[in-house]
């Protein structure tokens, strides 16, 4: 399982996705757009990522990518089926996805406010959403990737719903 972070504009978010990531045994974390890698354009380690990833940087492989769509279009082609974590009028419940044959699987998150362009949602093989049940509309980007991240890492992702 790999992970495609675009635009999220919070270098706290990112770093704790990176730290949640790790431990649901994501592969690698893809970085695009505005996305803040870890490390600086000089290779220095951000001190505000280090904070709250704890390190999970070492140990998660990731790469800042230019296009998310091309890196979508590469997904594909290796056998990735793409699950966009998002509210759109074509999302299910992320637990509805019946998951027993699929065997590569690309999670996307996005910017905190907008969301994920539909230039790129559109590319997706399905948009997942996570139910509300209070008030607010939607939950934190990194809280959103855990909840998801987690019902495919903890053996939903070998055996149908």
């Amino acid at each position: 399982m790999i992970a495609v972070l675009h635009n999220i504009r919070s270098i706290h978010n990112v770093g704790s996705i990176f730290r949640t990531a790790d431990s649901a045994g994501i592969e690698k974390i893809y970085l695009g757009g505005f996305t803040p890698a870890p490390a600086d354009e000089l290779g220095k380690i951000r001190k505000p990522f280090v904070k709250v990833s704890l390190g999970a940087e070492k140990y998660v492989a990731w790469e800042k990518v230019h296009s998310t769509v091309k890196l979508f279009k590469k997904l594909k082609k290796g056998g990735y089926q793409i699950f966009a974590i998002e509210q759109s009028k074509k999302s299910i419940p992320y637990y509805q996805v019946k998951i027993a044959r699929i065997k590569k699987v690309a999670l996307v998150v996005g910017h905190e406010v907008n969301g994920i362009p539909s230039k790129i949602l559109s590319r997706a093989d399905k948009i997942l959403e996570i139910p509300m049940h209070g008030k607010k509309e939607s939950l934190n980007v990194a809280v959103a990737f855990g909840i998801v991240a987690y019902h495919f890492a903890n053996g939903t992702y070998n055996r149908r719903i």
